[in-house]
């Protein structure tokens, strides 16, 4: 198995000469940290809050259901049912390397609730999987075409401090990879618990549009205000 509890290597960003935020963002399946570089400069221009963004790479491993291809993959997909088959031991390794992650951006002077952990698809399912867990309260979680992970452990391992966290979900009406109907089902779970969901849908496949980002950045701005 991948070590991913391992330091992650990540590309680095910042808006402003001191950014006092940090925004965590995991990438998709296939893809690396470079995929949402292009959403700080979207994001920054439509007044989300001066921040450094982390942009980590998944660690190479096959995936089952490409035919065992060698890709960047924060964990397995063993089958099309998202909810049946699980890669539980990959999802939890990566969860552990994100812990990580939001651990050093708090050492580096971070404040946790100004701290913002994202990501899309398999990067949005990761996000939810360490965000519910975190010992430490943090300033928002961010879903754009993901799902929850591990769902029946969720209300078990779910800590309190993740319960005051909100979360912004983001989907395609479109999207043929995770279907829209995963993602209200992960809404409702997630609801479920208590937590603060604030839901969006769009008129697109599995992919970011200008909208969601302007939606994106307007949460952020409640998120993380101003100081």
């Amino acid at each position: 198995m991948t070590d991913t509890a391992a330091a992650l290597d990540a590309v680095e960003l910042q808006t402003g000469s001191a950014p006092d935020a940090a925004v965590i963002w995991l990438h998709g399946l296939g893809a690396d940290g470079h995929d949402f570089v292009p959403i700080v400069r979207e994001l920054d221009a439509l007044g989300a809050p001066k921040a450094r963004y982390v942009f980590p790479h998944a660690p190479q491993r096959a995936v089952t259901i490409n035919g065992g291809m060698v890709m960047r993959a924060w964990y397995d997909i063993l089958g099309t049912d998202l909810a049946r088959v699980e890669d539980e031991a990959g999802i939890r390794a990566s969860q552990a390397a994100i812990e990580r992650l939001v651990e050093r951006e708090i050492a580096r002077g971070i404040a946790p609730q100004r701290i913002v952990l994202g990501g899309f698809s398999q990067g949005g399912a990761i996000t939810l999987q360490a965000g519910l867990r975190l010992a430490t309260p943090i300033a928002a979680l961010v879903v754009l075409s993901g799902y929850l992970p591990l769902a029946a452990h969720a209300a078990r391992e779910r800590t309190d401090a993740a319960g005051a966290v909100p979360i912004f979900m983001a989907h395609g009406r479109l999207d043929p990879i995770v279907a829209l109907d995963r993602g209200i089902r992960s809404r409702d779970q997630l609801a479920a618990l208590g937590q603060r969901v604030e839901w969006h849908e769009y008129l697109m496949e599995h992919s970011v549009c200008e909208d969601e980002l302007r939606d994106l950045g307007a949460f952020l701005q409640r998120a993380v205000p101003l100081r």
